[in-house]
């Protein structure tokens, strides 16, 4: 009987590179597929993909399998960059690597790697795939501080039933030891942390590239202005460092000390960027959120209840009530008042470790 041939996306990175080598041990025909998804600037020092792709080969040459190189980049801006620059442009805070694994990593590599004649397809995420009846579900990584779930909610049946996901049992420290023990050329390397595929660049000056913006009035929730803002697509809610207004202290408390300034709302109508001091704030805390694009696992949404759920990647799962309205949106209430709720990012739901998917924030609703 012939070995199952899987296709890997190998990004140079020490993830991917330890999957390549656990799916080899586990007896697949391994190959690994290098995408490069980004061309506009590759030659700039924020774009790595020629580093990337060299990593990758060393690595593929290391463990002895075959590697190629694909470009999806015209995929990538239609599909992705387009959707994510539209988003800022309406002056909301998007997620792109919840699109990219969606449009890119599981669509355009899995297509291509079907071409190829995979049985299966497999990434260096840490998540796991579990077959429940004739239903595939997405569960957490046993690594909670690593999971990414929270960035593949959108995968859907056909996709998760071809994936395999092997770091999902195994710690990120075992990750680094093993490929330390292996020798591989990159086991030094950093975790990258940008853009997806797009590298790590001030990002103010990278959507300056690409954006139209007109500076406005920066006021405070009583109406005061305190400053002006340089464009709403460049601030996010709950942002501190950047906004600039730090020396102004409209409020202090008893002891002459000031509180920090964060950013609030925006009136995208009357192109005004509120702002607060101090991060418990009531405009910065949410009871409820409306959310749409909704996309289920399991291919229909969960039934009306209590769940748990993510408003951002970075967060502990928090208790929930969900409200579905139809297969497409859906409303959230919260047992207690969260933080920044920020259009635009994804609200992701779970039952326990099972992920049910999710969808991208409309708005919230705030305490007062």
């Amino acid at each position: 009987m012939s070995k199952k041939k899987v296709v890997i996306g190998m990004s140079g990175g020490v993830d991917s590179s330890v999957a390549a080598w656990m799916l080899k041990e586990q007896g697949y025909e391994v190959i690994g597929l290098f995408m490069k998804n980004w061309e506009d600037d590759d030659d700039s020092e924020f774009c790595s993909s020629r580093q990337d792709w060299i990593d990758a080969a060393s690595v593929a040459d290391v463990i002895g399998v075959d590697i190629e190189a694909v470009n999806f980049s015209a995929e990538y801006k239609d599909r992705v960059f387009a959707e994510f620059l539209r988003e800022y442009q309406a002056g909301r805070t998007p997620n792109p690597d919840v699109l990219c694994n969606a449009e890119i990593k599981f669509k355009a590599f899995l297509d291509h790697a079907m071409l190829l004649g995979a049985d299966l397809i497999a990434t260096g995420h840490y998540a796991r795939v579990r077959q429940a009846g004739a239903r595939f579900e997405l569960l957490k990584a046993v690594d909670s501080s690593k999971d990414q779930s929270y960035f593949l909610h959108r995968l859907n049946q056909a996709q998760l039933s071809k994936t395999l996901f092997p770091l999902g049992e195994i710690p990120k420290t075992e990750v680094r030891i093993l490929a330390e023990k292996l020798a591989l050329p990159n086991a030094q390397k950093k975790d990258s942390t940008g853009i997806c595929f797009i590298g790590e660049r001030p990002f103010r000056e990278f959507l300056n590239r690409y954006l139209s913006y007109k500076p406005g009035p920066m006021k405070t929730a009583d109406g005061k202005t305190v400053g002006e803002h340089v464009g709403l697509s460049f601030y996010t809610l709950g942002q501190r460092k950047g906004i600039g207004i730090g020396g102004v202290k409209f409020y202090q408390n008893a002891d002459g000390s000031s509180d920090a300034w964060y950013v609030a709302r925006k009136d995208i109508v009357n192109n005004t960027l509120y702002v607060v001091q101090g991060h418990d704030h009531p405009w910065l805390l949410s009871s409820a959120l409306a959310a749409g694009q909704a996309s289920w696992i399991a291919g229909v949404a969960p039934a009306a209840g209590a769940l748990s759920a993510k408003t951002r990647y970075r967060q502990a799962d928090v208790a929930c009530d969900i409200a579905p309205d139809g297969e497409s949106a859906f409303a959230l209430r919260f047992l207690q008042a969260q933080w920044a709720v920020t259009p635009g990012q994804s609200a992701v739901l779970y039952d326990g470790d099972v992920c049910l998917g999710g969808g991208i924030i409309d708005a919230s609703t705030g305490l007062v």
